[in-house]
């Protein structure tokens, strides 16, 4: 990837290359959408059932949709671990478009454009990268999770 290291929701640095070779299911986060329910369900479930097989689940909140992400880090990690189970990393919230985008989100939207458009249309847009790091697909903010388990099964080798 293009970058070293991220901030998660703790505040602590991250180094990226501790994903290296690992496939990665990369999300922007909302605690008050509509899809949150859905999406922080199968992503925990994804998590659990492939997480000692190589699948990591990196989740970045996001308020710039309906600012449906308005808490604060401390906040989000409390609504994601405790409501939803999460064991992925929750990173630090961040921008997903615009002047102010985190930069794993510029070098995803710049591998992985949409039909209209590289621009991040709402909450819950999901990145799969594959072990070498290569965007491999892009699934719409409704595109269950769950819908693309053989995807993920197939990137980590499992069939």
């Amino acid at each position: 990837m293009v970058l070293d290291s991220l901030k998660d929701a703790g505040g602590n640095d991250v180094d990226l290359s501790i994903y290296k070779g690992k496939v990665l299911l990369i999300v922007n986060v909302a605690s008050q959408c509509g899809l949150t329910n859905s999406n922080y369900t199968e992503l925990s479930t994804l998590y659990e059932r492939y997480k000692d097989k190589g699948l990591e689940i990196l989740a970045f909140p996001c308020n710039q949709f309906g600012a449906q992400e308005p808490g604060t880090n401390e906040q989000i990690l409390d609504f994601a671990c405790t409501r939803f189970k999460a064991e992925y990393p929750i990173f630090d919230k961040v921008d997903v478009n615009g002047g102010n985008a985190a930069p794993i989100y510029k070098f995803l939207k710049s591998r992985k454009g949409s039909l209209f458009g590289s621009g991040i249309k709402w909450n819950f847009t999901k990145f799969l990268v594959d072990k070498e790091g290569h965007v491999v697909d892009r699934y719409a903010p409704t595109t269950s999770p769950l819908s693309f388990e053989k995807k993920i099964k197939k990137l980590l080798g499992l069939v």
